[in-house]
């Protein structure tokens, strides 16, 4: 972003990089280890933290990182800071707890491990980017209460389809048009999709086969949604959205109404449009000198605009999330209050009591999104919780899950912070 550049700069000139550190080096981790060391030199990656060491030496060693230097303690690890020394280590709450790091990347995508370092960063005062929409979809709202009373930033990420969105509806509110639809452009879901049905394409692109399932089966793009939702205050049509199917991203207006999209404001997605990728807002404005303008530029006649991204790019646009945190103290996409949207768990078959769910991207269960206020009130399992849950009886195929059919596993922190989100917005949630 324009501004976040020059500020980087000053950062780099001053010999004062923003120090931040990353947990989790899988695919998008090495990925964006990557382009922070060689495309942001007012940045600095100072340790990466994953459960095997190797993939975390790996991760800098492909960004060009000849030496680094394992760490097993805060002590040791600030000491690696101090002398300029890349660090790894497999403890993720060292890089929490560690003086010298200003911010910490979340890129494990899982969502118990994700909660426990979300939430030893913020107490420790660091800002906190989730490259993780599972954990933002299932309790981004309470972390960011936690966020607020530590006066720290938590935060989606630019370059993901929430913060492409997000992005675009900051801009289209400050030319004045008011925003009612936003959402991603999706090319295909099959809710009954696996790691079986997944596994060859996933070898292809290099990815896991439980990560691919979670996109086709439209769990991921469920809780991206979700994320958007929490951070606009927008709400969905009816439970899964309509996805309405279209040739471009400009026919989504065709398929909504002004008076359907002007009580709140939409999420929602656009199946099989060209471009193919991106985030799209559509803005309202009824002023008609404006209108002529808008006619003019070739955005349509109006009341109805569409404004879309043709891009998004996870890895290279995260360390501009990074930036905006520590230096303008700006979230790309963050939850505005008590959650407005929720990804709740379906039957993907029929199951029977005494199973235990495998959650996100598995053969058990996928996720879909439905308002929060229903999803409250009908005492239903999030997605994000679904791993390692027993069910007490049968379930249908296409049935919703509620925390009446399931045995929660006992000890769970996300359980615990998803219960005090619950709590703490209950008067909002029952308004």
């Amino acid at each position: 972003m324009v501004i976040v550049d020059t500020a980087l700069e000053r950062r780099r000139q001053e010999g004062n990089p923003v120090r931040v550190a990353l947990i989790g080096a899988g695919y998008m981790g090495r990925g964006l280890a990557l382009e922070i060391i060689s495309a942001f030199p007012g940045m600095r990656l100072v340790a990466i933290a994953n459960r095997t060491l190797a993939e975390a030496e790996r991760a800098y060693r492909e960004a060009g990182v000849t030496e680094t230097r394992r760490v097993e303690t805060v002590a040791q690890l600030e000491a690696a800071i101090a002398d300029g020394t890349y660090a790894v280590t497999d403890d993720a709450l060292l890089l929490c707890q560690a003086e010298g790091i200003e911010a910490v990347i979340e890129a494990t995508g899982q969502i118990e491990f994700g909660a426990h370092s979300a939430l030893e960063a913020i107490q420790h005062g660091k800002h906190v980017i989730l490259m993780n929409a599972e954990l933002d979809a299932t309790i981004g709202p309470i972390l960011k209460v936690y966020a607020d009373r530590a006066g720290v930033v938590i935060t989606d990420t630019d370059g993901d389809e929430p913060g492409v969105a997000m992005n675009l509806y900051r801009f289209v509110k400050s030319i004045g048009y008011h925003p009612v639809l936003a959402g991603n452009l999706k090319g295909f879901i099959d809710p009954y999709r696996t790691p079986e049905t997944q596994r060859a394409f996933a070898e292809r692109v290099g990815q896991k086969p439980p990560m691919i399932t979670s996109f086709a089966d439209g769990t991921k793009l469920a809780m991206e949604a979700t994320i958007l939702a929490n951070a606009t205050g927008f709400r969905v049509g009816k439970r899964g959205m309509f996805g309405p199917r279209c040739a471009h991203v400009k026919e989504i207006i065709n398929h909504f109404t002004p008076e359907q999209l002007l009580q709140g404001g939409l999420v929602d997605y656009a199946l099989g449009a060209e471009p193919g990728t991106g985030a799209f807002v559509v803005g309202y404005n009824d002023e008609p000198v404006k209108a002529q303008y808008m006619s003019y530029f070739k955005m349509g006649d109006g009341p109805l605009y569409v404004f879309y991204t043709p891009y998004h790019l996870p890895h290279l646009q995260l360390p501009l999330s990074v930036a905006r945190a520590v230096l303008f103290h700006d979230p790309t996409v963050t939850p505005i209050g008590a959650p407005c949207c929720d990804v709740i768990t379906i039957a993907k078959r029929d199951l029977r009591a005494g199973e235990v769910l495998d959650g996100i991207g598995g053969f058990t269960c996928y996720g879909v999104i439905e308002n929060a206020d229903v999803s409250i009130a009908e005492n239903l399992l999030p997605m994000g919780l679904a791993e390692g849950c027993r069910l007490t009886r049968d379930i249908a195929r296409d049935q919703a899950i509620s925390y009446a059919d399931v045995i929660l596993p006992p000890g769970r922190l996300a359980d615990r912070l998803r219960a005090e989100q619950t709590a703490h917005f209950a008067a909002a949630l029952r308004a």
